[in-house]
């Protein structure tokens, strides 16, 4: 397996590979109302291709990816959140819809490579608690910082697995 440089979390063993026709056809046991297929975990743009992305499309889906940003994401994707855990150096996803980062308390404003629609800070979380001082303290630079705007892991907070 090609390496990029960093470590990932993502459990792959009990995985399989899928052709985007077998994916398809998954998606539509699943639900004949869902619009949008969102991928991410682990790094999703080692995944995405060309192939994934006209399929998607031509069976009506539109796409949105969280991206790390540590690979660029091919033309065609519909939503780009990019969501850093490596150096702001090594980011190679320049361009996205919204950039996100977690923020521990007393940590800054992030000085940001990539251009946004929207930038949003994310207090960290200890578990599945939210940590009450990073949360008052990403409100507070939101407040003193636009465009800057607040996001929260709600399934965490409402304690969704």
């Amino acid at each position: 397996m090609e390496t990029h440089g960093f470590d990932c979390d993502t459990e792959f063993e009990s995985g399989r590979w899928m052709t985007p026709a077998e994916i398809l056809a998954e998606f539509r046991q699943l639900s004949s109302a869902c619009d949008w297929v969102v991928l991410t975990g682990g790094e999703p743009a080692l995944q995405v291709d060309r192939e994934l992305i006209d399929a998607l499309h031509e069976a009506g889906y539109k796409l949105a990816i969280e991206t790390n940003g540590s690979l660029e994401i091919p033309e065609g994707v519909d939503w780009i959140t990019v969501s850093p855990k490596v150096a702001e150096h090594a980011v190679r996803q320049r361009r996205a819809n919204e950039v996100k980062y977690v923020r521990g308390y007393g940590q800054a404003i992030p000085k940001t490579v990539v251009e946004a629609d929207h930038y949003l800070l994310s207090p960290a979380f200890e578990g599945m608690e939210v940590d009450p001082r990073a949360l008052d303290w990403c409100i507070r630079l939101c407040k003193e910082n636009p465009p800057w705007r607040l996001s929260v892991q709600q399934h965490k907070l409402w304690r969704v697995r």
